[in-house]
């Protein structure tokens, strides 16, 4: 099984931003910081899912985990839909991504048990 965690982060509302990817596999850990140019919060943290799935698939294991502090991505995910339009071909690619995985699960997780990818992410921005 793979454990992920992630976050996205924006300096700014649009700004720079970044995805900040957790990774815990076959006992090793993966840290991973992407910058990904000018977006608001919410698209950086639906992107930074897109991306987590992208590097978990990668593994070949076809069990994942994955964490977020973001309510709109995890909610999202649960539900199949997300009310704005700007973000659903984002949420298409990650459902379309968990349907290669024989299991899925997705959990929100408080801020504060999410650190280690909000400093990835912070990370992430300034390597705009």
């Amino acid at each position: 099984m793979i454990e992920v965690n992630i976050d996205g982060a924006s300096a700014g509302n649009p700004g720079p931003s970044g995805a900040g990817i957790f990774i815990k596999w076959n006992g090793e850990v993966e840290k991973h910081s992407i910058p990904l140019g000018m977006m608001d919060n919410h698209e950086a943290e639906f992107t930074a899912c897109k991306k987590a799935l992208e590097l978990c698939l990668e593994k070949k294991d076809d069990t994942v985990w994955l964490r977020s502090d973001s309510q709109a991505v995890v909610h999202a995910i649960e539900k199949g839909f997300v009310r704005n339009t700007q973000y659903k071909h984002l949420l298409e690619e990650i459902l379309k991504m968990t349907k290669q995985l024989n299991l899925f699960f997705v959990k929100w997780i408080p801020s504060k048990e999410n650190k280690a990818a909000d400093e990835l992410a912070r990370k992430a921005i300034h390597l705009n």
